[in-house]
């Protein structure tokens, strides 16, 4: 009996300590800080024009190289940029930057944050090749960046870069795979807030033969959808249709057979060579189609056996001159706003069942809600006073992509957001950590 009372002490003891430790958990609630990363714009290189679409007007940003943490309202909806990088406290609302070179070729590219890897599925080494890789480093501490290339050559070695704090680097396509055609190229930064944009730009002495941004592709993976693909139409002034290009490769071990199905207002079909069709792996493929439709855009989606990373390259006529544009894979549509000011996408849907709701909001502050539907494919063409589209709500497994004409050329950019809100958990304060 005398033993017994010191255990049951102890037990009682035991479970009020337990007890106490368990509420004082459960009236411990965990806090969250909730951001949007700032966004990076590529910077003017030379003889380009360039501009930025940005809403509201009180976004605040700075140029890339200030040293300084002051940042300053753009006071406009277009801003027209510097020869400097620009960084941008969008809040959610993904600016898109347009650069043109006049009467030779335009394109478009979103404005993002920093990115863990970047896959860039265009652009040539080749003699006719002027485009360029930029790296583009917004940290405050100095960046490794490796670059990763591939073409019909296979695999080529790895190349990296150092990047000050606050800086970037223009780093020209045919240093990457000197003589080759085809390229495909992997960015993998290993410190820094790195943001990466690639130029594709062609030319044939004083000649200019078209250029675009090549957006970049997030992951490989087996099931792609490229939902905005321009294409001519046969006419007195395009005698032939368009011939378009696709570029895939599949950067695992393995080989891997895909198939590509062309959406259309009309239907769907698989145009020839494109079934079944076997590439090797690490080798960058080229695979030309000329679909015979009456459509001015299309989609494709591309399932595969293995991981691939792919995109479209059209080339067309603008106001006389050549130009291309590369259409590439974007992840499914979600809610996000986009800063549209001075331009006129045509937003073009892909999907089974199409279904999307958006609000226009204007430059005079008025707004609009329109209601997207269709099966396969669907367009709509964004009012030319617009400032900012954003996409309330969608079905599952429908995608997005916009096509811009310009009086410079055309150019393409995928509806994804640029930067996605981030939840970061706050520490609580605990007097045990001063007195334990």
């Amino acid at each position: 009996m005398i033993i017994k009372r010191p255990l049951i002490y102890i037990a009682a003891l035991s479970t009020t300590v337990l007890l106490a430790s368990l509420v004082n958990v459960a009236s411990t609630g965990r806090n969250y800080s909730q951001t949007y990363p700032d966004v990076v714009c590529p910077p003017r290189l030379s003889g380009l024009n360039s501009q930025v679409s940005v809403s509201p007007s009180s976004t605040q940003f700075q140029n890339l190289e200030n040293r300084s943490s002051k940042t300053v309202p753009f006071k406009t909806t277009r801003y027209v940029m510097s020869k400097s990088a620009v960084v941008i406290a969008a809040q959610g609302v993904t600016p898109i930057a347009w650069q043109s070179r006049p009467g030779g070729w335009a394109g478009g590219v979103l404005c993002s944050g920093p990115a863990q890897s970047q896959w860039f599925v265009g652009g040539s080494a080749d003699v006719t090749t002027r485009g360029h890789l930029i790296i583009t480093n917004s940290g405050l501490s100095d960046a490794i960046v490796d670059i990763q290339s591939f073409s019909e050559n296979g695999k080529q070695p790895v190349k990296s870069i150092n990047l000050k704090s606050k800086s970037f680097a223009s780093i020209a396509l045919d240093s990457l795979a000197p003589g080759d055609h085809s390229l495909a190229v992997l960015v993998t930064p290993r410190s820094g807030r790195v943001n990466s944009f690639m130029i594709d730009e062609q030319g044939a002495g004083l000649k200019s033969l078209g250029g675009d941004f090549v957006n970049a592709i997030s992951a490989p993976a087996t099931d792609l959808m490229i939902p905005a693909v321009p294409n001519e139409i046969q006419s007195k002034v395009h005698k032939n249709p368009s011939n378009h290009t696709l570029r895939i490769l599949a950067p695992g071990n393995v080989e891997t057979q895909f198939t590509a199905e062309i959406l259309t207002t009309d239907g769907r079909f698989i145009p020839v060579g494109l079934n079944a069709h076997t590439i090797s792996a690490g080798v960058v493929a080229d695979i030309t189609f000329s679909p015979s439709i009456a459509a001015k855009v299309f989609a494709v989606h591309i399932t595969s056996q293995e991981p691939v990373v792919a995109s479209i390259s059209t080339p067309l006529i603008s106001n006389g001159h050549k130009d291309f544009v590369w259409s590439t894979s974007v992840p499914t549509l979600s809610p996000l706003t986009m800063a549209i000011s001075g331009l006129t996408p045509l937003l073009t849907f892909a999907g089974d069942s199409i279904s999307v709701e958006l609000s226009v909001t204007f430059l005079n502050g008025k707004k609009r809600t329109s209601h997207i539907t269709g099966t396969d494919i669907a367009a709509w063409r964004a009012p030319a006073n617009a400032k900012t589209v954003t996409f309330i709500s969608t079905n599952k497994n429908t995608y997005g992509g916009a096509i811009v004409t310009s009086t410079d050329g055309y150019g393409y950019f995928p509806v994804e957001a640029g930067s996605v809100l981030t939840r970061v958990e706050v520490p609580n304060s605990n007097i045990r950590v001063l007195n334990p």
